[in-house]
């Protein structure tokens, strides 16, 4: 799949920019690329999993406190 973005009349190249990476956010590919860059063993993404899961949860628990 390609992105193509045109620049509307009037619109710097900045701004073109700033709108391509909302896509690019949107589809999720720069956290692909990014997830992507090296290798990390399946231990460790599950170690990382988990410990984002626990954040959360811990957020959520003391949301429900107030």
């Amino acid at each position: 799949m390609a992105i193509q973005l045109k620049l509307k009349k009037g619109e710097s190249v900045e701004r073109g920019l700033k709108r391509l990476k909302k896509i690019l956010d949107k589809e999720g590919l720069l956290k692909t690329l990014r997830d992507q860059r090296y290798f990390e063993k399946p231990c460790v993404k599950a170690r990382k999993k988990s410990a984002r899961a626990r954040i959360r949860n811990r957020s959520r628990r003391r949301a429900e406190m107030f």
